[in-house]
């Protein structure tokens, strides 16, 4: 996975991202090659940067699967589209569709948990919120399978996890997608959205399964273990247990998107991010098991590690900050006559220094003039 921006771009190059556009439906999908039309809609539309698997448009490597097939995943954003649109206009939520919504999810999860979780798409700001509650519920299903939960806790998890940011409906897009800092009134009212979400999902009360529930998941999944959240500043044993799934889920997709205020995080910074910089705001218990099924380092990124340079070949369930490599040049950046094929989690002599993607990406793969992805092809 190599993220590029648009004006370096190629036909022929396939990329690993889907792009949704402003009613949930996709511009390209993931696995798709560009085509020269696509390139220009892309620059015409903003899109700043793109993934692919390969700079080379030659190399047609095919993106690994996920764990919702692409189908799903652009129904489901149309339908919270329309459902929460439903929500602004007349105060109802078509219950029935989000109930597809939901059963749909958690199919493709059950059927698909074969699947690591892999970087998923790139939004149009207007589409943020809609795309973001479904990727939240795929991860949320995720971790609560992972937990071994029952098909109604995990119907439910899911549910609450694709209502947890209903009290955002209301909130200006000129807030939600400014670029400076915001204002103290600002913040505020931004802090605000999940008790407002759980106050309209309490209004909607026998229309859905378990309201409280629901509703706690709404108030809840910006509060942190240690206290240090909002709105209440609750504590972990004052947090229900989906919440505390849901708030994972949130935050990761979050910081692996692209937003009008900052550029998307890759897995690994996202891992280090939550994990390190972000100690004591989520369970660690379930984030220590959601990262060992998300490809903290997924199969094309362009490695440093202490034997030399190489690109990931494969992830495991368990083993994802141990991937399977292929060493291709020496620590000068030299090729090899002879690549290294590595299983980092049975050699512990060689260790990851850092990653290396963006502009440094592109500079490296021109120096060398080779594209790492060849490497692929041989696997």
């Amino acid at each position: 996975m190599l993220r590029i921006p648009v004006k370096k771009l190629k036909a022929g190059m396939v990329v690993s991202q889907s792009i949704y556009n402003k009613k949930g439906g996709s511009y390209l999908v993931k696995g798709q090659p560009l085509t020269a039309q696509y390139i220009q809609k892309l620059k015409k539309i903003g899109i700043p940067t793109v993934s692919v698997t390969s700079t080379n448009p030659n190399y047609h490597i095919i993106p690994p699967d996920d764990i919702v097939q692409e189908t799903t995943r652009i129904d489901a954003i149309h339908h919270i589209i329309e459902a929460f649109q439903d929500v602004e206009d007349s105060g109802q939520l078509s219950v029935d569709a989000v109930q597809d919504v939901t059963d749909h999810i958690l199919f493709d999860v059950i059927q698909r948990r074969e699947n690591l979780v892999q970087l998923t798409d790139i939004r149009l700001h207007d589409t943020y919120t809609f795309a973001h509650s479904v990727n939240v519920a795929i991860l949320s299903a995720m971790l609560g399978l992972l937990c071994h939960y029952t098909k109604k806790d995990l119907a439910l998890l899911t549910l609450g996890a694709l209502l947890h940011d209903l009290g955002k409906i209301k909130i200006s897009s000129k807030i939600l997608n400014k670029t400076s800092r915001l204002s103290n009134e600002e913040f505020s009212i931004i802090q605000n959205h999940p008790m407002e979400g759980a106050r309209r999902i309490r209004e909607m009360g026998a229309l859905l399964p378990s309201p409280g529930l629901l509703a706690a998941i709404a108030a809840q999944h910006h509060e942190h273990i240690d206290g240090k959240g909002y709105p209440q500043h609750l504590t972990g044993d004052q947090l229900h247990r989906f919440s505390k799934i849901v708030a994972i889920a949130d935050v990761y997709d979050a910081l692996t998107s692209e937003r009008p205020y900052k550029k998307a995080y890759t897995p690994s910074i996202t891992h280090n991010i939550m994990v390190n910089v972000n100690k004591g705001h989520f369970d660690e218990d379930l984030l220590n098991l959601f990262f060992n099924n998300v490809a903290i380092y997924p199969v094309g990124t362009i490695l440093k590690t202490t034997r030399g340079f190489a690109i990931v070949t494969k992830c495991e369930f368990g083993y994802t900050e141990t991937p399977s490599i292929c060493i291709f040049a020496n620590l000068e950046g030299k090729i090899l006559s002879e690549p290294i094929r590595l299983e980092l989690k049975d050699d512990t002599a060689c260790a990851i220094e850092m990653e290396i993607s963006g502009i440094e990406l592109l500079h490296f793969v021109h120096e060398l003039s080779v594209d790492p992805s060849m490497y692929l092809l041989e696997e």
